[in-house]
């Protein structure tokens, strides 16, 4: 340990976190917060924080790596926490809502905070306690998140922490947001070497944008010639209602060949294709995780036609939109008879 961690400091009380889990949950997200703090309490020598695992009941739950986990509380028994935060897949939701929510709101009450990783927003904006804070959302939920909440501030940001509401777009995002409150609690050299135990390259705050992978490339999005992503993001604008590549060309101050030449070089696809793609991967989105009809989902990603909808998911993913529906939710079933009963 280095010098700064052996400090003399006049111990506080431990900072108490409770992770909600629920059938499903993200493994990643529940160990990328544990883990640093606990390095964070054998480096300064103290349990500067606590962490409990909470469920809306007392059996053992399945993550979504098949690994199960039994929680230490009820949510309903759980009365000294600093932090709730819902650790869920987009399907997360409790069976008894008003008892879930009575709970929550006595934890606010008395002053806790409110938060959600990765899947965990869909929950947390089930529950109606944080209906007017925005919130981080992962792209790969976007369009399901805004269908459902429209209400809500989409953030695209790796995590946020506006007022009592604290999330993160996924399990690195998670590690960073605990890394933020080891920072607030034990200052900044133990955080560094939290940091370095794990080899985490460096410390994100709130206003670091999420990284978007190019569809069909080996970059990210940010790693784009300008005009090609400046393209991508006027597509991202208009999936609802298709704009013509032509005219996507002339705002970008180029002629449609240039366009198409610089798509294929920096993705290998044209930007026709491109665009659709991205169109696909949002209806996927909402097939996957949203509660709209296939046919609803098709005019939202720009389609006229059901029939050229469901034939152009085919072509993308080899499976029609209502199979993958169907396919989705009888695993799910059978999960859930696999568990203990709650």
């Amino acid at each position: 340990m280095n010098d700064a961690s052996q400090t003399p400091r006049a111990q506080a009380k431990p900072i108490t976190l409770g992770f909600l889990i629920f059938p499903g949950f993200p493994m990643a997200c529940l160990t990328s917060a544990i883990e640093p703090l606990r390095a964070a309490n054998e480096i300064s020598g103290e349990q500067a924080f606590r962490w409990q695992i909470l469920a809306e009941g007392t059996g053992p739950i399945a993550s979504s790596a098949g690994v199960s986990f039994a929680p230490d509380l009820r949510l309903s028994e759980a009365t000294e926490l600093d932090h709730v935060f819902f650790v869920a897949s987009p399907d997360g939701s409790f069976d008894d809502p008003a008892k879930a929510n009575a709970a929550l709101q006595r934890h606010l009450r008395r002053g806790g905070k409110v938060g959600a990783f990765s899947g965990g927003i869909f929950p947390l904006a089930r529950s109606g306690v944080m209906a007017k804070q925005p919130m981080s959302v992962h792209w790969c939920y976007e369009a399901a998140f805004q269908a459902e909440f429209p209400q809500i501030e989409i953030l695209q940001t790796v995590m946020s922490d506006e007022g009592s509401c604290q999330t993160a777009s996924g399990a690195a995002a998670v590690f960073d947001l605990m890394l933020n409150h080891i920072e607030a609690r034990l200052g900044a050299a133990i955080t560094t070497e939290t940091a370095c135990w794990f080899q985490h390259p460096f410390v994100r705050g709130a206003s670091v944008p999420q990284k978007l992978p190019a569809l069909g490339n080996a970059v990210s999005n940010d790693m784009l010639p300008a005009k090609v992503a400046q393209a991508i993001e006027i597509f991202a604008q208009n999936i609802e209602t298709p704009i013509q590549i032509s005219v996507v060309a002339e705002a970008l101050h180029m002629s449609s060949r240039s366009l198409e030449r610089s798509f294929k070089r920096a993705t290998g696809q044209s930007p026709l294709k491109y665009y659709r793609q991205m169109r696909m991967k949002e209806a996927r989105q909402l097939v996957l995780y949203g509660q709209e009809s296939v046919t609803s989902i098709g005019y939202m990603v720009g389609y006229s036609s059901p029939a050229a909808f469901q034939r152009h998911y085919r072509e993308t993913f080899g499976i029609s939109p209502h199979k993958e529906r169907q396919a989705k939710t009888s695993l799910r079933v059978i999960d859930d008879s696999v568990l203990p009963s709650m």
